[in-house]
């Protein structure tokens, strides 16, 4: 297990214009060739519109070619989520594109019903650990944040990751939430936000970040613009979780899925 370097791509996202979007990321990754991964926000294509289904990807299509495309160019695996079309359902699949052109996928588990989201997309129901450079990676999508069950380190993950479109008016939320994650899990966070503003004038701010598993903060992106990097040490979680080893006390449970 080596030290794993991340970069977060913190941008405003053109609401239903995949198009204008993926170009606009490129700005971003021309330098990111430092990067073991690259994380992406929620639905990085679209925003998170009522309409994105318009404009849906397809497995293998416009936008899984881009992610292998930038995999390949940087040698990183390149993730982030994308409104996708399966026969006549519709997921929020986390993509996780490595440089070889492979990839597997997340579908968001807790959909955001308090906009519909319930109502648009069909329910992931299996968590996702994948594997990079020795770590261990929970990939999750935003409103799966606020449910530390389906987050819980099972001592099988050593890094969980946020995509999100999380407005500024729970920003708070946003950041008590991944940290606390982080230190309940005695793992990595890493949190992508997107900024700006969508098309219902609702204002985001980003507060894209990295945490250890003690709860420090080891970047914060604020409300800027750009790619935010990080280096996430292997030895400083080993250490850590060997003279806190709260994860030997956790209580064991199953979990039942609705």
């Amino acid at each position: 297990m080596q030290d794993l370097a991340l970069s977060l791509i913190q941008t405003a996202i053109e609401p239903d214009n995949p198009e204008f979007n993926l170009k606009a990321y490129e700005r971003w990754l021309v330098n990111a060739g430092d990067s073991d991964l690259v994380i992406l926000p929620e639905v990085f294509t679209t925003g998170f519109s009522a309409t994105a289904r318009a404009h849906a990807e397809v497995e293998g299509g416009r936008a899984y070619q881009w992610l292998a495309h930038w995999a390949k160019k940087l040698d990183a695996v390149m993730t982030g989520s994308l409104v996708v079309r399966e026969g006549s359902e519709y997921s929020n699949r986390l993509v996780w594109m490595r440089p070889d052109g492979s990839f597997t996928h997340y579908d968001k588990r807790h959909l955001f019903r308090m906009a519909g989201e319930h109502q648009r997309y069909r329910m992931g129901d299996q968590r996702l650990v994948v594997e990079l450079n020795g770590w261990r990676v929970l990939p999750l999508v935003c409103y799966d944040l606020r449910f530390p069950v389906w987050c819980r380190n099972q001592n099988d993950y050593d890094l969980a990751l946020f995509v999100a479109n999380w407005p500024a008016a729970r920003a708070l939320h946003w950041q008590r939430l991944s940290q606390a994650r982080a230190i309940e899990n005695l793992s990595y966070v890493a949190a992508v936000n997107r900024i700006g503003r969508d098309e219902k004038e609702q204002d985001y701010r980003g507060d894209s970040a990295v945490y250890g598993p003690a709860g420090e903060v080891l970047l914060d992106a604020a409300s800027e613009e750009g790619r935010f990097s990080c280096v996430l040490s292997a030895e400083r979680l080993t250490s850590y979780r060997q003279s806190f080893p709260a994860w030997m006390d956790a209580d064991d449970f199953e979990l039942v899925r609705r």
